[in-house]
């Protein structure tokens, strides 16, 4: 019998030796001091024993449960954010079917994420995730080694029909802009 059940055992005892509830207040906080129920529980109790009640356990409880924050909500939230990692938290808690703020903890605190811009992304990088990366430079560094045109081919799929500007060596560039000496204007 935990402290609650058994001062409620003793309420139970007072109502069936015949005190009243004011005279069984009065002995609660004499056996229990500091521990006690308070006027309002001890009344309450009392008063269900009174009409009938023979149970010193509490009833069960309906209401919503303290923390959706579960293992499967988790795994459920990393799956979501892995298949799509621009996915928005409010869409990510509607199809739970959980709260924003539970969503944005599990982000936060249990998967290490935070967000930059309009996306969650990881604190640091897995090993995985550094060698894909570590993979993906190096092909890349391959074909500019292979082809010398690289950039310029990737600028214009970039933007069809634009050809970048590259200045010559003889102009000068300030500040990202080409200075074209006098005379020469285009």
């Amino acid at each position: 019998m935990d402290g609650g059940n058994e001062q409620r055992g003793a309420i139970k005892f007072c109502f069936k030796t015949g005190l009243s509830a004011t005279e069984t207040l009065v002995l609660v906080q004499k056996a229990y001091g500091n521990e006690a129920l308070n006027r309002s529980n001890v009344f309450t109790w009392y008063s269900r024993f009174r009409d009938g009640r023979e149970l010193v356990e509490d009833d069960e409880s309906g209401g919503r449960p303290k923390s959706t924050r579960t293992e499967v909500n988790i795994a459920a939230v990393t799956g979501l954010v892995k298949n799509d990692g621009r996915i928005a938290s409010r869409m990510t808690a509607e199809s739970l079917n959980i709260s924003k703020t539970v969503v944005l903890r599990i982000l936060k605190e249990d998967l290490g994420n935070r967000k930059l811009c309009a996306r969650f992304i990881p604190h640091s990088l897995t090993p995985e995730q550094r060698e894909d990366r570590v993979t993906s430079c190096q092909d890349i560094i391959e074909m500019a080694d292979a082809d010398k045109n690289l950039l310029t081919k990737l600028l214009r799929e970039m933007r069809p029909g634009v050809l970048p500007m590259i200045p010559k060596q003889s102009d000068r560039v300030l500040n990202g802009l080409v200075r074209y000496p006098l005379g020469r204007r285009k």
